[in-house]
């Protein structure tokens, strides 16, 4: 029931991205280029999944537990560190750059393009470069 549940979400959200035009980067771009060919499109995107997603964690965080799991799985962490605004910078700019977000490029991998296909390498590469011990780097102040 898991996987079909995270199967149907994924499908939902992939045919939202391509239906709204957020997986071509052309219009995620100009969503970014307010001096020329500003298009706001991407901005009532946010706003219609801000209004269906607010309500929507209202209602299942009213609930003792999600309906297909034991309990809620949240981050332990609430503070924001380093390592947060890092990745949050890292993020906007891969997204400014290349016009995609990774629910952006997923659903047009399979195009095969070059850009999309390199995106998605530099994402995985990303997400493996994170998941490295941090340990390995060098602590902030030492010399």
């Amino acid at each position: 029931m898991r996987i079909l549940s995270a199967l149907l979400i994924g499908l939902v959200f992939g045919l939202g991205i391509s239906i709204s035009g957020m997986a071509n980067p052309a219009k995620v771009m100009n969503f970014f280029d307010i001096f020329r060919t500003w298009d706001p499109s991407l901005a009532c995107v946010m706003a219609g999944a801000l209004a269906v997603n607010i309500p929507g964690h209202r209602l299942a965080f009213r609930r003792q537990a999600p309906v297909i799991e034991p309990r809620f799985q949240l981050p332990e962490r609430k503070g924001i560190d380093r390592r947060l605004v890092l990745g949050s910078a890292t993020f906007g700019i891969g997204w400014g750059i290349a016009g995609f977000c990774p629910g952006g490029a997923l659903p047009v991998i399979s195009t095969l393009d070059p850009g999309v296909l390199l995106f998605v390498a530099a994402l995985i590469a990303g997400m493996l470069l994170a998941r490295l011990p941090s340990s390995w780097f060098p602590s902030q102040g030492k010399s």
